[in-house]
């Protein structure tokens, strides 16, 4: 069959994401699952820092009887140049997959173009869409629905909300992004969203009105990676977007509270908050395991 990649959220269809939301929750319910990619080696091309992303692969890998072989970019011959398709082309002689994180989504699409073998997006300055198909899975996981309850993002228009951006358009659910002016998502993006999915996307500036009545709220750092110029003028800008007390006492009395870490105490989010009852944030950071092994089974059962 033909190989499979996933660069970003659009790269699936509709079914195939609910299908893996689905296989991840049986799996971590059963605690039960095959060492089905026995044989199978995964390597981890790094680039950036990475805890949650790199260990999760890891795991799930090992879990499913497979190995692990990890890089940063400093290991391999393109830290001396080399282009590369070169190197996608020879990883494909080695290894069954691969997981890249690289400050540039080019870098990984082009990695992609000359893979004979699965390449997954661990994290791009676009796009993270691993961390948005766990995040949806624990969205469902806590019992909320997607269709009906209000889903809201505060923050940046980082790489993160813009795949929550892909999955809103292509799952059809409503999403609502607070944004200070300015730090919004890609508008290219936007367009196409609104344009060929029909996406049911709002956009405020002002996070109060937004959040009132809220079932999901989904924040992150206010400065990711590559952005660390601007980190003061950031908290500056973003002072008024912390997900704290007064932010939550205007959501549902049931809203969870959702953040992909690491996090800034005391910035986006509050101690109070992140450590609070209605903090989901440590079982949202568990389910990329398990929604790595449900989409490490899907690519490579069909590669």
């Amino acid at each position: 069959m033909k190989k499979r990649d996933v660069t970003r959220i659009w790269d699936l269809r509709k079914e195939e994401i609910l299908f893996l939301i689905e296989r991840a929750l049986q799996i971590k319910k059963s605690r039960r699952w095959e060492k089905s990619l026995e044989g199978k080696i995964l390597a981890l091309i790094f680039e950036k820092p990475s805890t949650r992303t790199r260990i999760s692969f890891e795991a799930a890998m090992i879990k499913l009887g497979g190995s692990n072989i990890f890089l940063s970019t400093k290991d391999l011959q393109l830290a001396r140049g080399e282009p590369i398709k070169d190197t996608a082309k020879v990883l494909s002689r080695y290894v069954d997959a691969v997981v890249l994180r690289t400050y540039a989504q080019e870098t990984i699409e082009e990695f992609a173009k000359y893979s004979t073998i699965p390449v997954i997006n661990g994290l791009s300055n676009k796009f993270h869409p691993c961390q948005v198909l766990s995040d949806i899975m624990t969205v469902i996981e806590k019992g909320k629905d997607l269709y009906k309850d209000k889903i809201v993002w505060i923050g940046d228009g980082n790489n993160v909300a813009q795949s929550w951006v892909e999955a809103s358009a292509l799952l059809g659910f409503k999403l609502i992004l607070v944004c200070p002016k300015g730090y919004e998502p890609d508008s290219e993006l936007l367009k196409m969203a609104y344009e060929e999915y029909k996406a049911q996307i709002e956009i405020f500036n002002y996070p109060k009105e937004a959040i009132k009545g809220s079932e999901v709220i989904n924040t992150d750092v206010w400065t990711s990676m590559g952005f660390e110029e601007e980190n003061e003028e950031r908290k500056r800008v973003f002072k008024d977007f912390q997900v704290n007390r007064e932010i939550l006492s205007l959501a549902s009395p049931s809203a969870i509270v959702l953040h992909c870490l690491p996090a800034h105490r005391g910035e986006e989010i509050t101690e109070e908050v992140l450590e609070g009852e209605q903090s989901v944030v440590w079982d949202q950071s568990e389910n990329k395991m398990w929604l790595h092994m449900a989409l490490l089974e899907f690519l490579l059962h069909n590669n």
